[in-house]
């Protein structure tokens, strides 16, 4: 299994729109929900929710081109490994004034 920590950062992204926009999909949100305790290859996704495997792989694609969700791979006991996908963001926040709406998201960081 993978092994994670819990040290964190805040940044801004790039894109607000964008983030809102990955985040108003009910499979990505179920993604992001799923993979937010552990790493989860896309079987394990696909059967947490209501979508098609093709559309949970869309989903996927999507979070990590947005920087919500990485890859790893995933050692099983018996020797064999698998491709999983852990959520790379604790919180989001956004903030809405007379400038526009800025989405700042708090990370999880890895240890290389």
């Amino acid at each position: 299994m993978s092994r994670h920590m819990k040290n964190t950062r805040t940044k801004s992204t790039g894109c607000p729109a964008t983030q809102l926009d990955i985040l108003g999909d009910e499979c990505a949100r179920t993604i992001l929900v799923a993979t937010s305790s552990g790493p989860r290859t896309a079987k394990e996704l696909t059967a947490r929710t209501d979508c098609s495997s093709a559309t949970v792989y869309r989903r996927i694609n999507t979070l990590l081109e947005s920087q919500l969700l990485a890859e790893c791979i995933r050692f099983e006991e018996d020797g064999s490994h698998t491709t999983a996908y852990e959520a790379t963001v604790e919180r989001l926040r956004v903030d809405i004034d007379a400038n526009g709406i800025d989405v700042a998201l708090t990370e999880t960081d890895e240890p290389t």
